[in-house]
C-alpha cells in the first residue's frame, strides 16, 4: 500500500493550494479529484461566471456610450461570448494541469502523486480511491485535508434539468440568450446574474427577492445603487415575494409568488435560475469510517481552525462552512497545511478577508460594514467620499460610486472595514485590508504620496477628512461628502471645516 505524508481529496482551489503548500515543505501528497482540476472555482463558479461578467461589461460600456449618440446598438452572439469564455477557462485548466504533470514528471515525482476518482474514508488513515473504471486502490495517509467543495442547492419539489430550470451547473452551457429569465435568490450570485444578462440587453431579467432589498447583508446606500442599476436596465424585481412554486409549461417556466399583503400572481418565462445557495459535496465520502461529524445543523465538518473533530484530518474550502470564497478556500488550505507541518499555531484570521461582487457597479468589501458595527454594539466614525469628487472617475467618465471607511470612535481611529462600489473598486481595497490586520489606525495611508490620477487617491481623501485636513471640506460639499460618528445607534454628523 502507498503511503503519504498527506492526502488531498478534492482539487479544486483550496485542495491544489493546500497539496501544493505540502510540496512546499517536501511532504509527500496525494491528491484526489474525482472531476476536473480547478473545481467548481474554475468552471461552473469564479472564473467562468467573471468572465461573462467582463464581456457583459463591455458590451453594456459601448452601447451606453455609442446609443446617446443616435448610433446603433452593438450586438454580441451568445456563441461569441462562450467562445471568450471557453478560451479563459481551457487557459486556467491549461495552468494546473500541465503544472501537475511536470511535477509528477520531474524528480518531485516522489513527492506528488494526482490520482482521478472518487476518495473515500476506510478508516482515519486509509483512503479507498475508486476509478472510472471501477478499479479501487487504497493509500494510507498519515493526515488527510477534505477539500471537496460544494454544489448548487435546490428546491425541493422542483425538476431541476439543468435546460430549462437550472442552477450555476447549467447556466453556462445554454444555447443562446435566453428571452426572459427567472432568477431565484437577490444575493450576491442572483444580483451578478441579473447585472450579467441585463447588460447584454437580450434577456427580460426578473428577481425574486425574499427581502425588501437586494444584497440584505449589505448596508442600504450599496444595496440601493445596485438595485437603481438593475430597474434601469430593464429588471423586475419581486421584493418581499415568497416563491409559492416554480414548473415547467410547455418548455417554459412558470412560477408564482405571493407578498405580505395577501397578493398573488403568476409570472411564464422562458427559464429559471436557482440562486438560493450551495450544499456541502459530502455524498459517498464516508465520513463515518473515520469518525469525522459534521456539525450539529450539517453545514460544515470543520471543528476548531479548519482541524475536524479527528485530529490528522482537516476540512478547508467550502466544506470548512466559513466563506465561501476562492481566496479562502485557498488560505484555508494553505493554513492547515502550515498547521500539520510547519508548526503555526496562530490561528486564521477572517477579519479581512476582501471581497468582491461582480454587480453594476462593482461592490469591494472589507472588514465590518456599518449594519455589522451595530449588530455588535460599536461606536465608530464612518466617512465617505463620492466618486464624482475623485480625478481618475471623472477622466473615466464613471462618476458613479462611493469610498466608505469605518474607524473606531476615538483617538486611534483604528479601521473596522471599507467599503466600495465604482470602477477599479476591487483595486482600492488592498491598503485598507493590510491596515485591518496589522490593528492599524490612519495616518499611515493618510499620508502616503498616492499615484495620480488613480482611484485609490479618494481613500486618502477620506482618511484626511477625519483627521480634518482634507482637499474638499464635507461642511461645503455636502452631498459628495460625508463625515458621521455612530454612538449608541444614533449617527450625528461630526463637524468639519
Amino acid at each position: 500500500m502507498e503511503k503519504y505524508d498527506l492526502c488531498v481529496i478534492g482539487a479544486g482551489p483550496a485542495g491544489y493550494a493546500a497539496a501544493m503548500r505540502a510540496v512546499d515543505f517536501g511532504k509527500t501528497v496525494c491528491l484526489i479529484e474525482k472531476d476536473k482540476v480547478g473545481g467548481a472555482g474554475l468552471y461552473n463558479g469564479a472564473l467562468a461566471s467573471k468572465t461573462m461578467w467582463e464581456v457583459s461589461q463591455r458590451v453594456y460600456d459601448v452601447n451606453e456610450s455609442i446609443v446617446s449618440v443616435g448610433r446603433r446598438k452593438f450586438e454580441l452572439s451568445w456563441e461569441e461570448v462562450q467562445k471568450t469564455v471557453s478560451e479563459a477557462l481551457f487557459d486556467r485548466k491549461f495552468q494546473y494541469s500541465c503544472h501537475i504533470k511536470l511535477l509528477e514528471a520531474e524528480a518531485m515525482n516522489k513527492i506528488l502523486k494526482y490520482e482521478r476518482g472518487l476518495g473515500r474514508f476506510k478508516s482515519k488513515h486509509v483512503i479507498q480511491i475508486e476509478k472510472e473504471s471501477g478499479d479501487v486502490k487504497e493509500i494510507y495517509a498519515e493526515n488527510t485535508i477534505i477539500a471537496t467543495g460544494s454544489k448548487p442547492r435546490k428546491l425541493p419539489n422542483c425538476d431541476v434539468d439543468e435546460k430549462i430550470i437550472m442552477t450555476s451547473d447549467g447556466i453556462h452551457h445554454i444555447d443562446d440568450y435566453p428571452r426572459s429569465l427567472v432568477i431565484v435568490g437577490a444575493g450576491v450570485i442572483g444580483c451578478e446574474y441579473a447585472t450579467i444578462f441585463s447588460n447584454f440587453g437580450k434577456t427580460k431579467v426578473h428577481l425574486i427577492d425574499r427581502a425588501d432589498k437586494i444584497l440584505p447583508f449589505e448596508d442600504d446606500d450599496i444595496s440601493d445603487v445596485v438595485e437603481k442599476n438593475l430597474k434601469e436596465k430593464g429588471v423586475v424585481i419581486h421584493h418581499n415575494a415568497q416563491l409559492e412554486r416554480l414548473d415547467k409549461k410547455d418548455g417554459e417556466v412558470e412560477y408564482e409568488l405571493s407578498y405580505p399583503d395577501g397578493k398573488r400572481e403568476v409570472i411564464r418565462v422562458e427559464k429559471a435560475l436557482l440562486s438560493i445557495g450551495r450544499v456541502l459535496n459530502v455524498d459517498g465520502l464516508n465520513m463515518e469510517n473515520a469518525g469525522v461529524e459534521m456539525s450539529k445543523r450539517g453545514r460544515h465538518i470543520g471543528d476548531t481552525d479548519t482541524q475536524t473533530n479527528v485530529p490528522n484530518i482537516y476540512a478547508v474550502g467550502d466544506a470548512s462552512g466559513r466563506l465561501a470564497l476562492v481566496n479562502v478556500g485557498e488560505s484555508e488550505g494553505r493554513h492547515a497545511v502550515e498547521r500539520l507541518f510547519g508548526g503555526r499555531t496562530s490561528p486564521l484570521s477572517y477579519d479581512n478577508v476582501s471581497t468582491i461582487m461582480f454587480v453594476q457597479p462593482e461592490v469591494a468589501s472589507v472588514g465590518l460594514n456599518e449594519k455589522q458595527c451595530a449588530e455588535q454594539g460599536l461606536d465608530i466614525k464612518v466617512v465617505k467620499i463620492d466618486y464624482s469628487c475623485i480625478a481618475r472617475a471623472i477622466a473615466m467618465r464613471k462618476t458613479q460610486g462611493f469610498f466608505k471607511i469605518i474607524v473606531t470612535n476615538d483617538d486611534d481611529m483604528k479601521i473596522l472595514g471599507m467599503r466600495a462600489i465604482g470602477e477599479h473598486a476591487s483595486s482600492a481595497i488592498q491598503a485598507v485590508a493590510l491596515l485591518i490586520k496589522m490593528n492599524k489606525g490612519i495616518e499611515e495611508l493618510a499620508d502616503m504620496v498616492h499615484p495620480h490620477p488613480s482611484i485609490i487617491e479618494g481613500i486618502q481623501e477620506c482618511l484626511r477628512m477625519l483627521l480634518n485636513k482634507s482637499v474638499f471640506k464635507s461642511s461645503v460639499f455636502k452631498d459628495k461628502l460625508k463625515c458621521y460618528s455612530c454612538v449608541k445607534g444614533v449617527c450625528t454628523p461630526l463637524q468639519r471645516l
